[in-house]
């Protein structure tokens, strides 16, 4: 039982994510999504609405724009903006997520797929990243989305990220370790024991979860990793744009901490 935790590895050579395309993570995620309780997966819904305002409002000028949502999720923001009479386009590699979306939103148009795989097509006016998902990929994916990004934007079209700012990846990867025990929850729909660990390489927080079945014993190794970046290294990121602007959050007001935003506009021509 303890053999697999005692030969751990801490801290992985290649990029790993936790597996949120597989049915039943992407099953219990969406719970996550959907409760009103926490922000932990998606924001709450008196939140989203906050966000949707502002980039209604102060990125598209209460304007009808063609949008791209990245990692869209159960398509909260799509089907908001849909609803302000944006044409909106989400992709998210979680089907029960983009099942959802379909479901609730049938104006809009949900793509299952990587957005590192899925085409994004052209003539965008404003893609979206937002929560931090930039940071979870690796710098050479992030670099790809941004290039597909910018390739999809129409001149003078914008690229909106919200992204973690440096310290709170640093705190992330020097969090103390951590347990608790659930019936059911996000790593199974069994009990099970959860312990987490956390190492910061100097450019990475890697969050490592050891979750053990209550009934045999067995243990199962889960790794998430946020890349740090820099105000500077986001600029160099996006060094195609001709503007790059940075607001202290995704409602233009006062900062939020563990997030801000990034809007990148395109040469209009």
């Amino acid at each position: 039982m303890f053999t697999a935790l005692i030969n751990r590895s801490k801290t992985p050579t290649r990029w790993q994510k936790i597996p949120w395309d597989d049915p039943d993570f992407s099953r219990r995620m969406l719970a996550e999504h959907l409760t009103q309780a926490h922000d932990l997966a998606s924001r709450r819904l008196s939140i989203i609405d906050q966000h949707v305002r502002w980039i209604h409002h102060a990125i598209l000028h209460e304007q009808p724009a063609k949008l791209l949502d990245l990692g869209c999720g159960p398509g909260f923001y799509s089907r908001r903006l849909s609803a302000l009479g944006h044409m909106c386009t989400g992709i998210d590699f979680s089907p029960a997520s983009i099942a959802y979306a379909r479901e609730q939103d049938p104006v809009s148009a949900y793509v299952h797929g990587s957005v590192l795989d899925v085409e994004y097509g052209s003539g965008y006016d404003l893609v979206l990243l937002i929560y931090g998902e930039l940071n979870a990929f690796s710098p050479e994916d992030a670099e790809d989305i941004v290039q597909k990004a910018f390739a999809a934007l129409k001149p003078g079209g914008k690229l909106l990220l919200e992204v973690h700012p440096a310290g709170l990846v640093e705190r992330v990867g020097q969090e103390a370790p951590s347990w608790y025990t659930a019936e059911q929850g996000l790593f199974s729909d069994q009990p099970y024991l959860c312990l987490t660990e956390a190492v910061y390489d100097g450019s990475r927080a890697i969050s490592n979860h050891y979750v053990f079945a209550a009934e045999s014993g067995a243990m199962q190794q889960y790794t998430s990793m946020l890349q740090r970046y820099t105000d500077d290294d986001y600029r160099a990121l996006l060094d195609a744009f001709a503007t790059v602007t940075f607001f202290p959050s995704l409602d233009g007001g006062s900062a939020a901490g563990d997030l801000f935003v990034i809007v990148a506009e395109k040469a209009a021509g």
